[in-house]
């Protein structure tokens, strides 16, 4: 596979078939072959990219239809990197993400999907006028998760992580690592999962860590000894862990709170999950993102009715996994818990 340089593609109209033109910046071998066949459709746009496994920034023009736009855009396995931005009739408006585009594109475990950069352009009215994409060197937030943190393949699901991108400017990178079905023993023993997300890990980069939906017989002390591990081996390659406690079940109890061992993840054995990583996080001077509490405010705010809608209540009885509102929701609160610590700059999110 050739190494991208960097891509234009252009727009002649917004209903128009997209050209791409290519450069080769310095350093770069080879070049992306210039053709309309990068980019299809109009509602959605669908463009595709044959570059190397990296980072890149994308730079979109959007609008400049007749007619009102509004686009949003999802990358290599439905990641959300822009949410819906509208543009006026006639005028267009600029925007910035970045895509870490690897092999597999989703989760680790799971289909290796397309090579390259994969690119929707889609919404309510979608008008893309022009594209560029090049590679970068960007500070990365990695993440290692579960199936409530993972990049999705399907709909109705959505993870907390395969949304969080679409709030944060070209600044930063998500890595997603997470991967359905990892407890704390599973994820770091696997070699596609700690072990690769710890090579990619560059001084400075955050790497937040949230297991333990599928802690449900793993004893204290070894919970607590995988936690340790992966905070040391984050540390050692120079990253700043962050420990997460996981999102709460949608377990009500009959007064309409959610205080049961169900709900708050009490495991099989009697070990309170979310209590061992506030109480590791502490020992271990990493930073602590209380997503249980955050995400047990919330649902008990809605209550027993307008809460399924954060979850996948109504289309598969489930009250474990998140439907792309619960997802984009969650992922604000993470967000927001980055910012209220400094852990991430503001010029950093959107």
């Amino acid at each position: 596979m050739r190494r991208a340089g960097s891509v234009l593609l252009a727009a002649c109209t917004a209903a128009a078939a997209l050209t791409a033109l290519a450069a080769v910046p310095a350093g770069a071998e080879g070049r992306v072959t210039a053709g309309r066949d990068h980019c299809t459709g109009t509602a959605p746009v669908v463009c595709h990219f044959d570059v190397a496994p990296g980072t890149y920034r994308v730079r979109a023009v959007l609008g400049g239809g007749a007619e009102a736009g509004s686009t949003a855009v999802t990358a290599e396995s439905r990641r959300s990197v822009l949410a819906e931005t509208p543009s006026a009739p006639g005028r267009t408006v600029r925007r910035t993400f970045t895509v870490d585009v690897r092999d597999p594109e989703g989760e680790p475990t799971g289909p290796t999907g397309s090579p390259g950069l994969d690119l929707t352009f889609g919404g309510a009215a979608p008008q893309l006028a022009s594209l560029r994409v090049e590679r970068v060197g960007v500070p990365q937030i990695l993440l290692a998760g579960d199936s409530t943190v993972c990049d999705q393949p399907g709909d109705p699901y959505a993870g907390w992580g395969q949304q969080l991108p679409r709030h944060l400017t070209d600044r930063v990178s998500v890595a997603n690592y997470a991967d359905s079905g990892e407890s704390s023993q599973t994820f770091r023993d696997n070699p596609a999962l700690f072990p690769a997300l710890r090579a990619r890990i560059h001084h400075g980069d955050l790497v937040l860590i949230q297991l333990a939906h599928n802690d449900k017989q793993t004893d204290r002390d070894t919970y607590r000894a995988n936690l340790t591990a992966m905070i040391e081996g984050v540390r050692a390659e120079g990253g700043r862990p962050v420990l997460v406690t996981p999102i709460v079940r949608r377990w009500f109890n009959a007064d309409g709170t959610l205080d049961n061992g169900t709900a708050l993840l009490v495991n099989g054995l009697g070990v309170d999950l979310p209590a061992e990583v506030r109480t590791l996080a502490a020992e271990q001077d990493t930073p602590l993102i209380d997503l249980t509490a955050l995400t047990r405010a919330r649902v008990e705010e809605l209550g027993p009715e307008a809460s399924k809608a954060l979850y996948l209540y109504d289309e598969k009885r489930d009250n474990t996994h998140t439907s792309a509102r619960g997802a984009g929701e969650y992922a604000a609160l993470v967000l927001g818990e980055l910012r209220a610590q400094k852990l991430v700059p503001a010029r950093a999110v959107r």
